[in-house]
């Protein structure tokens, strides 16, 4: 079975330009896109950057809950992300938490991930949220890797 291509993303910035805004239209209902945020088997497939692998992940899925996933890239390096649900309404609605864990064991500057998604079609309509930065230069790095991301993700779904 041929994989579809990409699509591409629609990004908007907003005044402030430490709030990223993505887009996108996956090929999966919006139940089956909502699960496959919250299904560590399915999560591992497609979290992360391009040629990353989730190798530990841990949920406490419920408002107050944390999560946490470890990223390793090609490298060996490992990336460590964490955070607190705020909002899980499913199948429309996840919202959460994000910051990097530091080496020192203290958590980088935090940001909150909202994620919307609406019946489009055939599919689903993901809007992404994450807001808000301490630097647009961490908005872009974000963008890059939600786009790597993203992309996977519409992969699973075909």
């Amino acid at each position: 079975m041929a994989q579809a291509e990409p699509r591409p993303a629609k990004h908007t910035d907003a005044a402030s330009g430490r709030i990223l805004h993505i887009e996108r239209r996956i090929g999966g209902s919006p139940e089956a896109v909502f699960d496959a945020w919250i299904t560590p088997e399915i999560l591992a497939r497609w979290w992360g950057p391009e040629g990353f692998t989730v190798p530990e992940q841990s949920h406490d899925l419920r408002v107050g809950g944390t999560w946490r996933t470890v990223m390793l890239s090609p490298q060996g390096e490992r990336h460590i992300v964490s955070g607190v649900y705020r909002e899980i309404s499913r199948p429309r609605r996840l919202a959460f938490t994000w910051a990097w864990d530091q080496d020192d064991g203290s958590r980088g500057h935090e940001t909150l991930v909202t994620i919307e998604l609406s019946a489009k079609g055939e599919g689903t309509l993901l809007k992404l949220t994450q807001a808000e930065f301490a630097e647009t230069e961490h908005r872009d790095n974000h963008r890059l890797g939600w786009d790597s991301s993203l992309n996977d993700l519409q992969r699973i779904f075909g």
